[in-house]
């Protein structure tokens, strides 16, 4: 059996950030036999109004445009259903995530696709999947109460059925969950 890990950077730093530098250790460490790469350093487009009528429509029902909205967010959700583990190292920054983050967390959320509406409410369609997500606070205790990173990381992974899920501080350390 195979073992692939998607591994996500989105600290804009590129030299001497802790989280790239822990997130790269955690890779290696998981003897992958396929890592699929991801850096958001170079940005990934916000959700706009065709993307999100292109998420309501049946496929069959899309034109060129409708598609073309689609394409990337297409191509990372095949890359997060293809991997066995999701690694991601990020900065906390201003107490959350960077915003390319939350826009790659936008492209992959969707109905009918990673989520689906059930009669008992939403349900996560990425079950038994494994993340280990690294975050590099510059000072920030992860979980304390100004830490809006980790318990949104855990929450939205849960919701698109991504239910194990490990948080470390810069020096490796785990964050235990806070209890709501």
């Amino acid at each position: 059996m195979t073992h692939t890990v998607l591994h996500i950077d989105a600290s804009a730093r590129l030299e001497g950030s802790v989280s790239r530098n822990k997130s790269a250790e955690i890779v290696n460490s998981l003897s992958a036999d396929k890592v699929i790469r991801r850096d958001l350093t170079g940005g990934l487009p916000f959700l706009d109004e065709t993307w999100v009528n292109s998420t309501f429509m049946a496929p069959d029902d899309r034109d060129a445009a409708h598609a073309a909205a689609l394409e990337l967010s297409d191509k990372l959700v095949a890359e997060v259903q293809e991997a066995d583990t999701i690694v991601i190292g990020t900065a906390m920054y201003n107490f959350a995530i960077p915003a390319v983050l939350k826009a790659w967390i936008d492209q992959i959320a969707r109905a009918g696709v990673t989520f689906a509406y059930t009669e008992n409410g939403p349900k996560g369609l990425l079950e038994g999947k494994r993340a280990i997500i690294t975050i590099a606070t510059g000072g920030t205790p992860l979980g304390s109460d100004f830490d809006f990173a980790s318990s949104y990381l855990r929450f939205v992974l849960g919701f698109v059925g991504i239910t194990d899920v490990t948080i470390l501080d810069g020096a490796g350390n785990e964050v235990i969950a806070q209890a709501a």
